[in-house]
């Protein structure tokens, strides 16, 4: 270390003895953040234990969720309501719930198809023969037993949707093996009391609920 401070002396270099002391400045006006009027109040005395006010401070927190809880179901009763009101039937729907038709111009052996509720719906003026002929069928054999008495209500009309039970084809009228209807779809054939009596479909034709009013039959 001598020699090295010998050798920088010669050389014209000044040597100077750094301190072993620093200084600095420093701040002592500083306060620590005060959160009091976030606190609740029974929490502001430090002699306080925290124990002593455990259940005030969950009964407050109870409340909050609580709160929220009754605001939540509130919003979503409401957007629930609004969903469903989507999916209500619409006004030109409503308008046809019920519709009436004069079934004296329907001439004896003839079908007629009208739109209810957006379905097809037959309505079939029946001969005496075609009467005879359902009434006739063994009830047993058929795939959805059903005898021709529980599907009219007078026996020379026959009023059913137009809807094949298989997968919603509309039937062709006095088509089929059996005269009565013919789903070309996939071969489903229905008798003129609209049993299924050949084919795919699972179940006779829909029978709406109706009325007649002398001569006006009341679908609906």
């Amino acid at each position: 270390m001598n020699r090295l401070r010998t050798t920088l002396l010669g050389s014209g270099v000044r040597w100077i003895r750094a301190s072993s002391t620093t200084s600095g400045n420093y701040h002592n006006d500083l306060r620590p953040p005060d959160f009091s009027e976030y606190r609740k109040e029974s929490t502001t005395d430090p002699k306080l234990p925290a124990n002593d006010t455990i259940l005030s401070r969950k009964a407050f927190t109870y409340l909050v969720l609580g709160s929220g809880g009754v605001a939540t179901a509130y919003f979503g009763k409401n957007a629930v309501r609004g969903l469903l009101a989507t999916k209500n039937p619409s006004a030109d729907v409503l308008a046809l719930a019920k519709i009436e038709i004069d079934i004296a111009s329907i001439p004896e052996g003839k079908n007629v198809v009208f739109k209810w509720r957006g379905k097809p719906l037959f309505v079939r003026h029946r001969t005496q023969q075609e009467i005879e002929d359902v009434r006739n069928v063994d009830v047993g054999s058929l795939r959805h037993p059903q005898h021709d008495d529980e599907r009219v209500v007078k026996p020379e009309w026959l009023v059913v949707i137009g809807s094949c039970t298989h997968l919603g084809c509309v039937p062709v009228a006095n088509e089929g093996d059996f005269g009565g209807y013919f789903c070309p779809c996939h071969g489903s054939h229905y008798d003129a009391s609209g049993r299924i009596r050949k084919g795919p479909a699972p179940e006779n034709l829909a029978v709406p609920e109706y009325v007649f009013n002398g001569d006006q039959l009341v679908v609906g």
